[in-house]
């Protein structure tokens, strides 16, 4: 059982790594001569001297402040500690958007126990814009200052927005199961990255779906969504903290509805 202090610890120590992480990114992005390995060589799946960068800024403030937390980084791996709690670190989801110069990739940053993620922060560096939950808090802070967020309540599938970072969605049995959620939803946004999951824990959208992620995509979302009142789970409604399928919905009914057409 976690006390308050040290919730307070693990609070004062995320905000620690995402102030280290925007400074890492900034110093790159849209900055002349960006340059992008690939981890891919049957596509382009892009790493930048960032993505380094900012992995590294938030492993050496975690072995300082909390030697005895595990890790698992998209660029460095796992490191493996003993108190029982991991730290999950993104340092930029979003890398295509980074290096096209687009403000919706982020810093995704969370602390999961044996049970998943308890506490998340999704940063977006550029426009200054935290979206932090857990612990019994959700809330936003940035240009227009902080304030709570909520997911939207329900209304028909019929008049819901839905973001997902692909048309492409997955495999091409999973691209033909998202393919029937698309007619019966209002409006369809592409290329949000992370950022369409903080959209959701705001209140602006009513669903992400995507295929094909991994377990540091998904559990600084997970963290924030479900504490504005949303859901996050595989298509077939089982806990997604592990990556893969994901449906996150501002409330269980547009949850079932979409639910609904992707097993169809």
């Amino acid at each position: 059982m976690l006390t308050q202090s040290d919730i307070a610890d693990i609070r004062a120590t995320a905000a620690e790594l995402a102030d280290a992480a925007r400074t890492a990114t900034l110093a790159h992005f849209r900055k002349p001569g960006l340059m992008a390995d690939t981890k891919e060589t049957t596509h382009f799946d892009p790493v930048t001297v960032a993505d380094r960068a900012s992995e590294q800024a938030m492993r050496a403030i975690l072995q300082h402040r909390r030697p005895h937390d595990s890790i698992l980084g998209e660029e460095f791996g796992t490191t493996t500690g003993s108190s029982g709690l991991t730290w999950v670190l993104d340092p930029i989801d979003g890398t295509r958007g980074y290096l096209s110069g687009t403000p919706t990739w982020g810093v995704l940053i969370s602390i999961a126990d044996e049970t998943g993620p308890i506490y998340g922060i999704i940063d977006q560096p550029y426009i200054q814009e935290r979206f932090e939950g857990g612990f019994g808090m959700a809330t936003v802070t940035g240009p227009m200052g902080l304030s709570q967020l909520r997911c939207r309540s329900a209304r028909p599938l019929s008049q819901a927005i839905m973001l997902s970072t692909f048309p492409e969605v997955g495999t091409p049995d999973e691209c033909a199961a998202f393919r029937r959620v698309v007619p019966n939803v209002r409006l369809v946004r592409y290329g949000m990255d992370c950022y369409g999951y903080a959209l959701l824990a705001a209140g602006q959208v009513d669903l992400v779906i995507e295929a094909g992620l991994q377990t540091y995509d998904v559990q600084a979302p997970i963290a924030v969504i479900e504490a504005a009142g949303g859901i996050v789970t595989n298509w077939q409604g089982q806990p997604a903290h592990q990556g893969g399928q994901i449906l996150a919905a501002a409330n269980a009914d547009i949850h079932a509805a979409a639910m609904a057409l992707l097993n169809a």
